[in-house]
């Protein structure tokens, strides 16, 4: 959990201001349409300012900024690039916003800006209820794990003018992220184009945020066609040399799937997105919700409390309420996990016990009690999920799984063959089969096409650790269980000595070479995989 407490102050203003060319590059894209009124929804500084006057200097600009001294900052720089009909509130601009769509008359040609990268539980109360109106106000469904770019976005893009241009500098999360489908989905309806530009490298120095460049078309009418989206992947900055309507207008534009849902599918090749559909016109994929129910691990509320190694253990004699647990990948540098797993990793000092105490009979012994009181003393009693327990420490929906599936990977995912009944917290997941033996699905879970659709489904943040929550796990594609002859003895070794990438190449020839794909579809799924791997990761395709 991120407390927010802990956080800088940049990060709690989401300040990552837009680098002099970034800025330079979206006004001349916008330019093309010849805007008059232009909103700048978060100006920071001014950065924009500048290049606004260079190429549209006769525009009424109307910019928010709700820091004091920033907004004093973007007023002189206005000034002093010679923007005369530029105007800076000093306010927040999802509010000023929510009244502005329902006036109905407030528009304008073009939006340029970078709005800030700020979670909603770290906004203050009064933001939140105006983010929450945006969404309503447009019919977009909100959750409170959204993040304060994607409110910003809607009601930047809903304050166009038909035909009117957004270019802003967004997070690259936008393309796959849960929170944002919401945005996804009004962009794929209410635009007639999108392109995303697509950087393999960071463009803020000093943060592992990724961002990419927004560019959205409105709809000229609500008849007007609407191509889809087209994501234009760069390296380096020598696209902006380039005229940025050639950019926009280059990468072939993909509809139905990519507007519904993640745009993730629009940096496949054709070819792959053929491929994907047959697979599962045929039915030679299943979801994996056909095959198996996927449910959280323990919520303990005090990991660090609850989860300890043998030391711990020993020295509160907690023998009585230890069991065996796993919620790592150090754990399991595997596909199964054993007592003999279980044993390297206690002799290593992991922490791979579960305590369970299910009643208080904890307190009757004194090192027991001196225990839960430690617990106490670190407040972890007043915690929500552990407050809301009677008692504090007594944690529910404790049961193991003969499958498991930890939360992140870093190249892909794995199914954990669970064969002494080990518990699992909230960093991986329970997995209770509907069809197949445990063996069958573990086996045949490692392939390019079940690699590939994680890639697809999952999201990934700083540091390019792929993460997958219950519904996406849901979607992810794998051959039939039944028809896999599970090897798991020779898979878990050659996971633990082999690079990924072999492992895969040789499963795929295994699991579905046999289900009849050929040698030429089984490396268009091994490329599809490598190609989004290595953009998560930030590596070059040709290096890799």
């Amino acid at each position: 959990m991120n407390f927010k407490e802990f956080q800088t102050e940049q990060k709690l203003r989401g300040g990552y201001y837009t680098p002099d060319d970034l800025a330079e590059f979206l006004v001349r894209w916008v330019n093309h349409k010849s805007p008059k009124k232009i909103l700048e929804p978060s100006c920071g500084d001014g950065v924009f300012f500048k290049p606004i006057a260079d190429l549209i200097k006769d525009a009424q600009v109307t910019g928010f900024e709700v820091d004091p001294k920033e907004a004093k900052k973007a007023s002189k720089a206005a000034s002093h690039v010679g923007l005369k009909r530029a105007i800076v509130k000093g306010e927040d601009f999802l509010g000023w916003a929510g009244n502005a769509i329902q006036d109905k008359n407030v528009q304008f040609d073009a939006v340029l800006g970078n709005p800030p990268f700020i979670r909603y539980q770290y906004l203050p109360p009064l933001f939140q209820g105006h983010a929450e109106l945006i969404f309503n106000e447009l019919g977009c469904k909100f959750t409170k794990h959204t993040n304060a770019w994607v409110p910003f976005i809607l009601s930047s893009f809903s304050l166009l003018k038909p035909g009117g241009r957004l270019a802003m500098v967004v997070p690259a999360e936008i393309i796959h992220v849960t929170h944002a489908q919401s945005l996804r989905s009004y962009l794929g309806e209410h635009s007639s184009r999108v392109v995303i530009v697509d950087p393999q490298e960071l463009w803020f120095p000093g943060t592992l945020q990724g961002a990419v460049l927004l560019l959205a078309e409105k709809k000229a009418n609500s008849r007007s066609h609407n191509e889809g989206l087209g994501i234009y992947s760069v390296r380096g900055r020598e696209f902006l040399n380039n005229d940025p309507e050639e950019v926009f207008r280059s990468p072939q534009s993909i509809n139905g799937k990519t507007v519904e849902g993640k745009w993730t599918r629009a940096l496949l090749n054709p070819s792959t997105r053929s491929l994907l559909d047959g697979l599962i016109e045929d039915n030679v994929a299943l979801r994996f919700d056909d095959v198996a129910e996927v449910d959280v691990g323990i919520v303990t509320g005090a990991n660090k409390f609850f989860l300890v190694e043998d030391e711990t253990v020993k020295q509160f004699s907690l023998q009585k309420w230890a069991h065996p647990m796993f919620g790592r990948s150090e754990h399991c540098p595997g596909i199964v996990y054993d007592e003999r797993q279980h044993q390297e990793n206690a002799k290593t000092g992991k922490p791979t016990n579960f305590i369970w105490f299910k009643d208080e009979s904890v307190e009757k012994t004194k090192k027991g009690k001196l225990y839960i009181e430690q617990g106490k003393k670190e407040k972890l009693h007043t915690r929500y999920k552990c407050r809301i327990r009677s008692p504090w420490y007594s944690v529910p929906s404790v049961y193991a799984t003969e499958v498991g599936m930890l939360k992140r990977s870093h190249d892909t995912p794995r199914l954990i063959l669970n064969k002494i009944g080990a518990y699992t917290t909230d960093t991986a997941y329970r997995i209770r089969l509907k069809r197949g033996t445990a063996e069958q699905l573990v086996y045949g879970f490692i392939n390019g096409l079940t690699a590939l659709s994680a890639e697809l489904e999952g999201r990934h943040y700083g540091g390019g650790v792929l993460e997958l929550v219950p519904s996406e796990i849901e979607k992810l594609l794998l051959p039939s269980p039944e028809k896999i002859k599970p090897k798991i003895a020779e898979l878990d070794n050659s996971i633990r000595t082999m690079s990924m990438d072999a492992v895969l190449e040789q499963q795929t020839q295994i699991t579905l070479g046999a289900l009849g794909l050929s040698k030429t579809d089984q490396v268009e799924l091994l490329s599809g995989w490598n190609k989004l791997r290595n953009r998560r990761h930030r590596v070059s395709s040709e290096a890799a």
